[in-house]
Protein backbone atom coordinates (compact mmCIF):
# COMPACT_ATOMS: atom_id res chain seq x y z
CA UNK A 1 0.00 0.00 0.00
CA UNK A 2 3.19 2.49 0.88
CA UNK A 3 4.12 2.14 -3.14
CA UNK A 4 0.59 3.35 -4.09
CA UNK A 5 0.61 6.36 -2.01
CA UNK A 6 4.59 6.86 -2.62
CA UNK A 7 3.46 6.38 -6.40
CA UNK A 8 0.60 9.39 -6.65
CA UNK A 9 2.77 11.66 -4.61
CA UNK A 10 5.95 11.03 -6.70
CA UNK A 11 3.51 11.60 -10.40
CA UNK A 12 2.16 14.33 -8.28
CA UNK A 13 5.38 16.41 -8.56
CA UNK A 14 6.47 15.17 -11.82
CA UNK A 15 3.43 17.21 -13.03
CA UNK A 16 4.51 20.28 -10.96
CA UNK A 17 7.96 20.29 -12.38
CA UNK A 18 6.77 19.75 -15.76
CA UNK A 19 4.58 23.05 -15.27
CA UNK A 20 6.94 25.08 -13.23
CA UNK A 21 9.74 24.35 -16.54
CA UNK A 22 7.20 25.66 -18.92
CA UNK A 23 6.30 28.59 -16.84
CA UNK A 24 10.43 29.43 -16.45
CA UNK A 25 10.74 29.12 -19.86
CA UNK A 26 8.40 32.38 -20.37
CA UNK A 27 9.29 34.25 -17.28
CA UNK A 28 12.60 35.64 -16.69
CA UNK A 29 13.22 38.44 -14.29
CA UNK A 30 16.01 41.02 -14.95
CA UNK A 31 16.78 44.53 -12.51
CA UNK A 32 14.03 46.17 -13.43
CA UNK A 33 11.44 43.97 -13.40
CA UNK A 34 12.61 40.89 -11.13
CA UNK A 35 10.83 37.62 -10.88
CA UNK A 36 8.70 36.93 -7.72
CA UNK A 37 9.00 33.04 -6.85
CA UNK A 38 6.90 31.91 -4.72
CA UNK A 39 7.80 27.85 -2.75
CA UNK A 40 4.78 26.70 -0.56
CA UNK A 41 6.07 23.77 1.47
CA UNK A 42 3.71 22.30 4.42
CA UNK A 43 5.13 24.32 7.29
CA UNK A 44 5.77 28.04 6.03
CA UNK A 45 5.97 29.99 2.59
CA UNK A 46 8.93 31.16 0.93
CA UNK A 47 8.95 34.36 -1.85
CA UNK A 48 12.20 36.01 -3.09
CA UNK A 49 12.87 38.81 -6.02
CA UNK A 50 15.15 36.96 -8.10
CA UNK A 51 17.40 39.05 -10.95
CA UNK A 52 18.01 36.41 -13.06
CA UNK A 53 20.34 37.97 -15.53
CA UNK A 54 22.97 38.34 -12.71
CA UNK A 55 21.53 35.27 -10.82
CA UNK A 56 20.92 37.25 -7.56
CA UNK A 57 18.23 37.24 -5.12
CA UNK A 58 17.45 41.05 -4.39
CA UNK A 59 14.60 40.58 -1.71
CA UNK A 60 13.34 37.88 0.44
CA UNK A 61 10.33 36.85 2.88
CA UNK A 62 9.24 34.17 4.20
CA UNK A 63 7.34 32.90 7.40
CA UNK A 64 9.93 31.26 8.73
CA UNK A 65 11.89 34.68 9.67
CA UNK A 66 11.96 36.78 12.78
CA UNK A 67 9.11 39.63 11.42
CA UNK A 68 6.15 36.87 10.44
CA UNK A 69 7.13 33.98 13.22
CA UNK A 70 5.26 32.95 15.58
CA UNK A 71 1.45 35.09 13.74
CA UNK A 72 0.60 32.79 11.40
CA UNK A 73 2.29 29.98 9.03
CA UNK A 74 1.45 28.91 6.11
CA UNK A 75 -1.89 29.70 5.85
CA UNK A 76 -4.23 32.37 4.06
CA UNK A 77 -3.39 34.51 6.68
CA UNK A 78 0.20 33.70 6.56
CA UNK A 79 0.23 34.16 2.99
CA UNK A 80 -1.25 37.47 3.17
CA UNK A 81 1.88 38.45 5.51
CA UNK A 82 4.28 37.60 3.15
CA UNK A 83 2.70 39.59 0.52
CA UNK A 84 2.13 42.78 2.27
CA UNK A 85 6.29 42.09 3.41
CA UNK A 86 7.76 41.40 0.30
CA UNK A 87 5.96 44.46 -1.40
CA UNK A 88 6.94 46.67 1.34
CA UNK A 89 10.71 45.66 1.00
CA UNK A 90 10.93 45.86 -2.29
CA UNK A 91 9.05 49.45 -2.76
CA UNK A 92 11.90 49.67 0.05
CA UNK A 93 14.36 49.21 -2.70
CA UNK A 94 12.79 50.81 -5.64
CA UNK A 95 11.04 48.09 -7.06
CA UNK A 96 7.91 48.37 -8.17
CA UNK A 97 7.43 46.13 -11.09
CA UNK A 98 7.65 42.61 -10.96
CA UNK A 99 7.37 39.20 -13.01
CA UNK A 100 5.05 36.86 -11.00
CA UNK A 101 6.15 33.03 -10.96
CA UNK A 102 4.49 30.41 -9.39
CA UNK A 103 6.64 27.66 -9.92
CA UNK A 104 4.22 25.41 -10.94
CA UNK A 105 1.35 25.88 -8.67
CA UNK A 106 -2.01 26.38 -9.40
CA UNK A 107 -2.89 30.09 -8.94
CA UNK A 108 -5.23 29.12 -5.97
CA UNK A 109 -5.46 29.72 -2.56
CA UNK A 110 -1.63 30.78 -1.36
CA UNK A 111 -0.65 31.49 -4.22
CA UNK A 112 -3.09 33.78 -5.27
CA UNK A 113 -2.95 35.23 -1.61
CA UNK A 114 0.68 36.13 -1.67
CA UNK A 115 -0.05 37.47 -5.37
CA UNK A 116 -3.30 39.71 -4.25
CA UNK A 117 -1.59 41.27 -1.00
CA UNK A 118 1.53 42.02 -2.78
CA UNK A 119 -0.22 44.22 -5.46
CA UNK A 120 -2.09 45.42 -2.42
CA UNK A 121 0.91 46.75 -1.44
CA UNK A 122 1.83 48.12 -4.07
CA UNK A 123 3.32 45.80 -6.76
CA UNK A 124 3.00 46.14 -10.18
CA UNK A 125 2.47 42.34 -12.39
Amino acid sequence: MATKIRKRTDEKKVIRFKRKKRIRSRVEGDAERPRLSVFRSNKHLYVQLIDDVKQHTLVAVSTNEEDTRGKSKATLAGAKEVGLLIAKRALAKNISQVVFDRSGYLYHGRIKAIADAAREGGLKF
